[in-house]
């Protein structure tokens, strides 16, 4: 929402303020100023669901609505244009031609040399893309048999060369025509094996290319910023760390990136550093309980573990405000019917919570296969068998397949909408919380998948892990 005049006023007497102490007064405009004589903010960016898109006749994205939100704080226009590659884009940085490149830039070493960096915003990994189907390379080391193609003058490019260092024999070919959704189609198609991704845009357009799976992390989480031209004015900066540090305040960025990111951020880059220790830190005390678990109920103590982070973080003492608590977060009347006598206890909140969802599994109907049984019942699990029949109704009523996940995830919504819960037995259920709560807990999932392989050094096949679950899509 744009900023009332008011403010606007406000911010630009404060700018105006900054720019004489830094310029004297007297000195030739600066970027900054520049930007405000003409009434324009010239951004770049790159088309895709994490950036800049059309949504119907309106536009979108993560960096539209910041860089939006930013002329607003500056009083002034927003003009986006998307240069074809990569590399035009940071040459239209360096020459001037753009004040702003908002395009999900990694700050890497090598663009620091080149580019002002604003404040990070967000963090991505580097992932390894490959088709499903054919064989997951299980390290950097396993590609060579394949083609690796990657957006030239990209961070991916920079990390492979770093990785060379230690893998002479590591080799890729740099696209210069295409971006990053052309190659994950190409992928797709099987014209070329491999790409490197941003973990952020293959989450995002993960449902636009269902037979791509991610191999494996390339790289370290690595921070996202905008990029700005670098000289000896900081003016420009100066600005967009102070429009930074307001929207922090206000909640605005925070706002912002659920609104995009939520279902990353919930297990991912904000939140992957805190599995991960907790992974060190709380799992073993709970580990021998998830597994027996596991054993007396026939699921991946994996899945369980994931189940109970997504509830609880593995903290035993976790109470809601609607007073579920424990490790499996357990109600009051779930604990009775499972015969909890203390929801706090680890080993019986863990037993009780297999349990249940042992139950609504198999109150499904007997006809519905895994994976979509696993985690039709996980949604259960969330929201109510109830609830979770009403959606399976109107899938049924909308075209779709009740006994297929994806089919059920893209009706749940519905029942939070007047016109679709009305026609249902159980009404009214906020129905976007359990396709959240499944796909959180499946990336948890796949995260515990990971560290096991890299800390115990193996490689399960597939289809000996997936013998109750398949991979984490």
């Amino acid at each position: 929402m744009p900023y009332c005049q008011s403010e606007v006023l406000k911010k630009l007497i404060f700018l105006l303020c900054m720019l004489c102490v830094l310029n004297a007064c007297n000195a030739p405009s600066n970027q900054l100023e520049q930007i405000l004589e003409r009434g324009e903010l010239r951004v770049v960016s790159r088309y895709g669901l994490t950036s800049y898109y059309n949504n119907g006749d309106e536009l979108a994205g993560f960096e539209f609505e910041l860089a939006q939100r930013f002329a607003d704080f500056l009083g002034v226009n927003l003009k986006i244009s998307v240069p074809d590659t990569l590399s035009k884009t940071l040459n239209m940085i360096d020459n001037g031609q753009a004040d702003i490149a908002a395009a999900g830039l990694t700050v890497t070493r090598d663009r620091q040399k080149r580019l002002r960096f604003g404040p990070i915003y967000y963090e991505a990994t580097q992932q390894l893309i490959y088709r499903h189907g054919t064989t997951k390379p299980r390290d950097i080391t396993e590609i060579n048999t394949g083609q690796l193609e990657i957006v030239a003058n990209s961070s991916h490019a920079e990390q492979l060369t770093t990785l060379q260092q230690e893998i002479p024999l590591l080799s890729w070919t740099e696209n210069q025509s295409i971006d990053t959704s052309g190659l994950l189609e190409l992928v797709q198609l099987e014209l070329i094996d491999y790409t490197i991704v941003d973990s952020n845009e293959m989450a995002a357009s993960h449902s636009l290319y269902p037979e791509l799976r991610v191999a494996f992390d390339v790289s370290d989480p690595q921070p996202l910023a905008w990029g700005m031209r670098r000289s000896d004015d900081m003016s420009l900066q100066l600005a967009v760390n102070t429009f930074f540090d307001e929207i922090e305040n206000s909640g605005y960025l925070d706002q912002l990136i659920e609104k995009y990111f939520g279902h990353i951020r919930r297990f991912d880059y904000v939140d992957s550093r805190a599995i991960h220790r907790r992974i060190q830190t709380h799992l073993p005390q709970y580990e021998s309980f998830f597994k027996a678990a596991a054993l007396a109920y026939n699921f991946d103590w994996r899945l369980l573990a994931a189940i109970a982070y997504q509830e609880s973080h593995w903290n035993p003492e976790a109470v809601s405000s609607t007073g579920v608590r424990g490790l499996m977060m357990l109600t009051q009347a779930t604990a009775n019917e499972m015969g909890v006598s203390d929801r706090k206890d680890p080993q019986q909140s863990i037993f009780a919570g297999t349990a249940y969802l042992t139950m609504m599994k198999n109150r499904l109907p007997e006809r519905i296969e895994e994976p979509d049984r696993t985690w039709l019942a996980l949604a259960a699990y969330n929201i109510g068998l109830g609830h979770l029949e009403d959606a399976r109704v109107l899938t049924q009523k909308n075209g779709g397949n009740p006994d297929r996940w994806a089919d059920v995830r893209e009706n749940l919504p519905l029942l939070a909408k007047q016109k679709w819960f009305s026609q249902t037995r159980y009404g009214y259920a906020r129905g976007g919380e359990p396709v959240r709560y499944v796909g959180n807990i499946r990336r948890y999932y796949d995260i515990m998948l990971h560290h096991d392989e890299v800390n115990q050094n193996i490689s399960t096949p597939p289809a000996e892990i997936n013998e109750t679950l398949p991979a984490a899509l």
